[in-house]
């Protein structure tokens, strides 16, 4: 189905602005965004320092990944405006820049820090000009640097740089990813190293957790990076630049359901020597229709923030470390976990997929993490995306593809099903084009239809944009309370097929709907719901850890509940018939809002309105 061209750009204007539904002039900036690296000057000060300690780190425990330094620093003439940056590679003054000729000259330093805070953080600075900040730091296949600049961000002077300090081993295999495989038997691993397979052969060891000992097997895993070139766009390909390492997949076939399995990463060096990653465990995926106790988590537009106050993440992520750390207390309470889209909110800071990679490692290196295309992760014009917007910084996507496993057909196109227990989930992808007639609406309609809902009752569906319902302000502004052209070419698909809960993010904070179609309630009950499917619960559960959005001041009929803080869901299936809903405060992960669902087989399969097609009486 073609879209008429005067209708397609109306629609792609809408949708840039709409981009901005999740971001506000004071709110949202990308911290290292507001350093014009490309202005700084260059006047080392002889009576200027800054020292590190320790030089050497992770010494007494080489699978040691994250470790805190101490920086002392001093300046004659300390000020407000005066700031610590963190480069890694450490050498960030030497070679060419790749800079966009608009820059007026040749700039002289070609990368944004990977972090940095106020000099002043430290009491006391300005009245003695000296000071001392902690950092943490994680393994980045590279040694790192800290420097001191004054003429704060908009015009910075560098003065004095530190020695350089670095991990005992910068290659080594760090922060796994397990994400499900195409088949309810398959646990994929993904990480992060600086060997390629020229220098070392990726592996994962791994077997059954018994009293036993047991003989590990040992699986092979391919290997990917990316380039500079692989960007669409700044600050991607210029100041945000920064080598990925190589990223590695291996993947664990064949698994018993709910078995519960040990490995460990590694690489064999050419030596025959192995250098290894961390141990962990998981527990294999139920297999389909499988009746037992299963447990899911879904949110999004979590980000990053730093344990050590840098990068002025309150102002930017607030919430992202209360949602990760009430997830990783309640490890032992869910099996799986659904991040649909906006990540780390990179935005062109290539540096910061590997923060968030370590951030979620006790959460992702224990459970399948499954993600979902946002627009910050997409969204670069030009690029095949239904947005024409920026939201991106020029990764298009890119690292997202390549550092998470997610079960595509096809990685380029960011959809797929998975098939957990009890229930089917079909991740879309709402940057790119949805709409009838498109392969991601086939994809959909396929992935609805063909789920055996008498062995796997709970149908959900998600995308990162809201294709639903929503009462964001911004929403409510346009009148459509909703992305456009969303629900009108997805509802049909919803209510033939009985997807029971349809969710979304996007918007940072927490909806969630009656029983939905075409607008309309379709049951007047809140909180426990049995019998007759005939529609579908709409819940934005966008209050990751991002700055929060406002709501529109006039509630609609169709939503129940509002939450504008920080927050996750999950859903509890206890049996085929049985569906617990919570949601949950990151402040302190208690319930907030929470139903039931109570249905039999029987209850699916009967007609509503524009569920079933047309019949016959038998003559």
């Amino acid at each position: 189905m073609e879209m008429a061209p005067v209708v397609l750009a109306a629609v792609l204007a809408m949708a840039a602005v709409a981009s901005t539904v999740s971001s506000s002039p004071a709110e949202g900036i990308q911290p290292l965004s507001k350093i014009a690296i490309h202005k700084a000057t260059v006047n080392l000060r002889g009576s200027a320092y800054v020292r590190v300690t320790p030089a050497l780190l992770g010494d007494e425990d080489e699978l040691e990944d994250t470790v805190w330094v101490t920086v002392k620093f001093g300046s004659e003439n300390p000020s407000t405006d005066d700031w610590i940056a963190v480069f890694s590679p450490a050498d960030f003054i030497s070679g060419a820049c790749p800079n966009p000729s608009r820059y007026p000259g040749e700039p002289l330093l070609c990368t944004a820090p990977i972090k940095y805070q106020y000099a002043n953080y430290s009491a006391n600075y300005l009245d003695w000009g000296k000071g001392t900040i902690r950092f943490q730091l994680i393994n980045q296949r590279s040694d790192f640097s800290f420097a001191l600049f004054s003429g704060g961000l908009e015009n910075p002077t560098l003065v004095a740089v530190s020695k350089q300090v670095a991990f005992k081993n910068p290659k080594a295999p760090v922060f796994p990813r397990l994400a499900q495989g195409k088949t309810h038997d398959e646990m994929t691993v993904t990480w992060t190293s600086g060997y390629d397979i020229s220098e070392a052969y990726p592996f994962v060891e791994w077997g059954v957790v018994t009293s036993g000992s047991g003989n590990p097997t040992r699986t092979p895993a391919g290997t990917l990076t990316f380039n500079r070139g692989s960007m669409c766009g700044e600050p991607a390909r210029t100041v945000g630049w920064r080598d990925p390492g190589f990223i590695h997949t291996a993947f664990m076939r064949d698994l018993w359901p709910n078995k519960e399995y040990f490995y460990k990463i590694g690489h064999e060096l050419l030596n025959g020597t192995v250098v290894w990653g961390k141990s962990y465990t998981f527990k294999a995926p139920p297999t389909p229709g499988q009746n037992s106790l299963q447990r899911i988590i879904v949110f999004g537009d979590m980000g990053k923030a730093e344990r050590d106050g840098s990068n002025e993440f309150s102002n930017y992520q607030p919430g992202s470390l209360n949602t990760t750390d009430t997830l990783i207390e309640d490890l032992d309470n869910y099996d799986i976990v659904f991040h649909i889209g906006d990540m780390p909110y990179a935005n062109g800071y290539l540096s910061q997929w590997d923060q968030f990679t370590a951030q979620v490692a006790p959460i992702s290196a224990k459970k399948p993490y499954m993600i979902a295309s946002g627009n910050h992760e997409r969204d670069w014009p030009n690029t095949g995306g239904f947005f024409d917007v920026k939201d991106s910084g020029g990764e298009c996507g890119v690292p997202a593809e390549t550092m998470y496993y997610y079960p595509a057909e096809n990685r380029a196109n960011f959809w797929y099903k998975v098939d957990y227990g009890l229930f089917r989930f079909c991740v879309a992808d709402s940057e790119h084009d949805w709409r009838e007639g498109t392969p991601q609406y086939k994809f959909i309609e396929e992935c609805l239809s063909t789920v055996d809902r008498k062995h796997q009752p709970w149908l959900i569906f998600t995308a990162h944009r809201v294709l639903g319902y929503s009462s964001n302000s911004w929403y409510a502004d346009q009148g459509s309370f909703e992305e456009p052209e969303g629900r009108e070419s997805l509802q049909k698909l919803w209510q033939r097929y009985r997807v029971d809960i349809a969710y979304f993010g996007h918007v940072h904070n927490y909806e969630r709907t009656c029983p939905l179609y075409q607008s309309q309630c379709v049951n007047n009950e809140q909180s426990h719901y049995s019998g007759t499917m005939n529609g579908t619960i709409f819940v934005v559960a966008g209050g990751g850890g991002s700055h929060l959005s406002d709501y529109t001041t006039a509630i609609p009929k169709w939503s129940v509940f509002r939450d504008q803080d920080y927050g996750f869901t999950k859903l509890t299936a206890f049996n085929h018939s049985s569906l617990l809903f919570e949601y949950k405060k990151s402040s302190d992960g208690k319930v907030y809002d929470s139903f039931t669902i109570h249905r039999d087989y029987r209850d699916v399969l009967s007609c509503v309105h524009d569920s079933c097609f047309p019949t016959t009486l038998a003559t």
